[in-house]
């Protein structure tokens, strides 16, 4: 793990620009309990979930994680409650979850 407690396993290493705080990203990702329960997909939607990195907008699990990656990049991402949502509930995720991610970094873009 990280410093910060996060798992980063990286399932295949991208080979496009690398991703920094204050780029616009895009991101595919399946979010799952630790039990396999599928939360959150943005494959299931189409279309792939666009935030400025390092900005908070994210959990801090995400912001950590992806600017570890290179766009083509996965990565599987387990996320401790505390890089998470912690002790807040977030629609189906309970209060204290670990969170699994599947994650592909699809564009990275200068902030604008």
């Amino acid at each position: 793990p990280t410093a910060s407690g996060l798992y980063f396993v990286e399932i295949e290493e991208g080979t496009g620009t690398q991703a920094m705080a204050g780029n616009i990203v895009k991101v595919h990702y399946t979010g799952k309990l630790l039990d396999g329960t599928v939360f959150d997909s943005s494959i299931e939607r189409g279309q792939p979930y666009e935030f400025p990195l390092g900005q908070g907008n994210v959990i801090k699990g995400w912001d950590e994680a992806i600017a570890m990656m290179k766009v083509g990049g996965k990565a599987t991402l387990v996320i401790p409650s505390d890089l998470a949502y912690g002790e807040r509930d977030s629609g189906t995720i309970p209060p204290y979850s670990t969170l699994v991610f599947d994650v592909e970094l699809m564009d990275v873009q200068p902030a604008q």
